[in-house]
């Protein structure tokens, strides 16, 4: 069996980011439709509908449900602030939603309401290690910038943005509760590679991801 050294290992690993960023520069940013923010169900009835689903269709999300969930999720609610749909520790709003779907990678963009492209691949199943995250139309990973955290120790670096990514995905929940979809937050996550992947290098870090789709039939 050919053996092939460190050096060749980064080599192949480096050549790949650099393939990546290039096909991300040639995919173009998708603008969102604004997010529609009337309606819904009762705050209280969401809360009792509220669940956990591991089975889900492979149907498209339309762009305007995205919208309407990435908004809910963590997008900008007081425009004269800046501020978000969920709390952050000491406003650092550290937490990246990456968008993964069958036609690649992107990065939701609160302010500007669009999807920065990543990456073209198509890397769901790396998002999870249950077998239904392949096929699921939407998957989250919620990716903390520690750089944005200061100079706060490693452990309240951990512990705050585990905490806001709690709060982002709580909100999906709701939404999807309100919205008729099904949705589960997992950590069972291989993040090493899946940071890897994602090319997030020593000081972004993913804390979890998040399935969303319609029910299976």
């Amino acid at each position: 069996m050919k053996r092939f050294s460190g050096f060749t290992v980064i080599l192949v690993i480096a050549l790949l980011a650099l393939h990546a960023a290039a096909v991300a520069g040639e995919m173009k940013a998708i603008e969102l439709p604004d997010p529609q923010t009337d309606g819904g169900k009762p705050l209280m009835q969401a809360l009792m509908a509220r669940h956990s689903e591991r089975a889900f269709s492979e149907k498209e999300l339309p762009l305007q449900v995205l919208s309407d969930m990435l908004w809910a999720a963590f997008g900008v609610n007081r425009p004269e602030s800046g501020k978000r749909t969920a709390p952050s520790a000491r406003n650092w709003q550290e937490i990246d939603i990456y968008v993964t779907m069958a036609r690649g990678v992107f990065r939701y963009d609160a302010v500007a309401n669009t999807l920065e492209p990543v990456m073209e691949q198509d890397i769901r199943s790396a998002t999870g290690a249950q077998p239904f995250v392949a096929g699921a139309p939407v998957n989250l990973v919620y990716v903390a910038d520690y750089t944005k955290m200061g100079d706060a120790p490693l452990e309240a670096k951990q512990m705050y943005s585990a905490a806001d990514a709690g709060f982002i995905s709580q909100n999906v929940y709701l939404f999807c509760a309100s919205e008729g979809l099904a949705t589960v937050v997992r950590g069972l996550v291989d993040r090493e590679k899946l940071g890897e992947i994602l090319m997030l290098g020593t000081d972004r870090k993913a804390v979890f991801a998040q399935t969303v789709g319609y029910p299976a039939e």
